[in-house]
């Protein structure tokens, strides 16, 4: 299973990354109809913190992202809300679900999601990485800016007084 494969699938919803029941199911080799039917017989082990029900409103939003989705006809997409799947309730889809083929699935799946996390904290300490060094470089040049500023004003000044029109006698040549 490619990893990159099972990224392209996970979704940002409620501030989580999940994925859908319809994705695990084909990753699993299964219908999406059998795979809710054993989580529904094991909904004990799957609290809102492992896996939620999307709103109305949240699926139609995720379905104008789906280019393969088509909009119109009969039994083209579900008329239940898919159910979105945690890490730690794809982990648990491991004890409902124990074909080898599920056990393969779900450990390329965590790698997925630990591959993710472990991008996500190198970003964001990269991120502050960068700050700290604007914050630091940003004072220095603003200090070397200022000096130039100020020796180019000073030229400036040097320049406009051996231009100006000179006042007295001239030396040189009297005759």
């Amino acid at each position: 299973m490619e990893l990159q494969k099972i990224q392209n699938r996970i979704y940002e919803i409620r501030g989580q990354k999940v994925l859908l029941d319809f994705d695990l199911a084909e990753l699993y080799g299964t219908e999406t109809k059998r795979l809710k039917e054993a989580v529904r017989r094991n909904m004990e082990r799957f609290p809102s913190d492992f896996m939620f029900e999307l709103s109305n409103e949240e699926y139609k939003s995720l379905r104008t992202q789906f280019a393969t989705l088509e909009k119109q006809g009969r039994g083209k997409f579900s008329k239940y809300n898919p159910f979105a799947f945690t890490e730690q309730g794809i982990a648990m889809l491991a004890s409902v679900l124990r074909s080898p083929k599920a056990i393969e699935v779900n450990i390329q799946i965590v790698r997925a999601f630990v591959f993710l996390r472990k991008y996500a904290l190198s970003h964001s300490e990269l991120a502050h990485k960068l700050q700290e060094l604007e914050t630091k470089y940003n004072k220095q040049f603003r200090d070397v800016f200022e000096a130039i500023n100020f020796l180019l004003q000073k030229n400036k000044v040097q320049t406009e007084q051996l231009n100006r029109k000179r006042i007295g006698y001239k030396r040189g040549n009297m005759d």
